[in-house]
């Protein structure tokens, strides 16, 4: 089996690190010249600013909701990487980094949920980044079990089970991999879902 252990809203994250006052409070980062939201913690999702926006455009909003901003901190963002990374080569033999806050790993014969789970609450320990680990029997399901992880308690396996009785109601063009032209392609011969 395959996981995917995805930082949490990783640059918020490593900002609340030495800012615990603001957990459950709205924060964005700003990209490398503070001109467009490059990260946004689950408060300012919902208030609805979406990725990448100018600053400018949501000047007004991120004023009414008391949006706590930061410059990005590249240095910060690769440290803690790098440590939440030290964490998975300690656990696993098999570790593909996938990005600044992205790995897959492949999983032991007979890991169970709980030993996922106890990988997920040794980082949160040592390095205090918030964790979703999605398992699946491929890269690109394990990349959609992380978003049903983040939908939940951390942690999801994705099995064929699921697939059976969920796979009706996943767009194609939300899969990993899928692009809008692929997306449309599929579309066009009738291809809409996983189903």
């Amino acid at each position: 089996m395959i996981a995917l252990i995805d930082c949490n809203n990783f640059f918020v994250s490593c900002e609340r690190l030495f800012r615990p006052d603001l957990q459950h409070q709205p924060v964005a980062v700003l990209s490398s010249n503070d001109g467009c939201i490059v990260a946004r913690s689950d408060e300012v999702k919902k208030i609805g600013i979406p990725m990448g926006v100018p600053l400018f455009e949501v000047k007004d909003v991120v004023q009414k909701h008391g949006i706590t901003l930061f410059s990005s901190n590249f240095t910060l963002y690769r440290d803690l990487s790098r440590r939440v990374m030290a964490v998975l080569c300690d656990e696993y033999r098999h570790i593909s980094v996938y990005s600044i806050d992205e790995a897959f790993v492949t999983l032991r014969s007979g890991e169970s949920e709980d030993d996922v789970r106890r990988v997920r609450d040794r980082i949160m320990k040592h390095v205090g980044i918030p964790v979703s680990i999605g398992v699946a029997s491929t890269h690109t399901l394990a990349k959609l079990a992380s978003t049903y992880a983040k939908r939940g308690d951390g942690v999801f396996y994705l099995d064929s089970s699921f697939l059976r009785t969920e796979g009706a109601s996943i767009p194609v063009g939300t899969i990993w991999g899928i692009g809008r032209e692929m997306a449309a392609t599929l579309t066009r011969d009738g291809v809409h879902t996983l189903d």
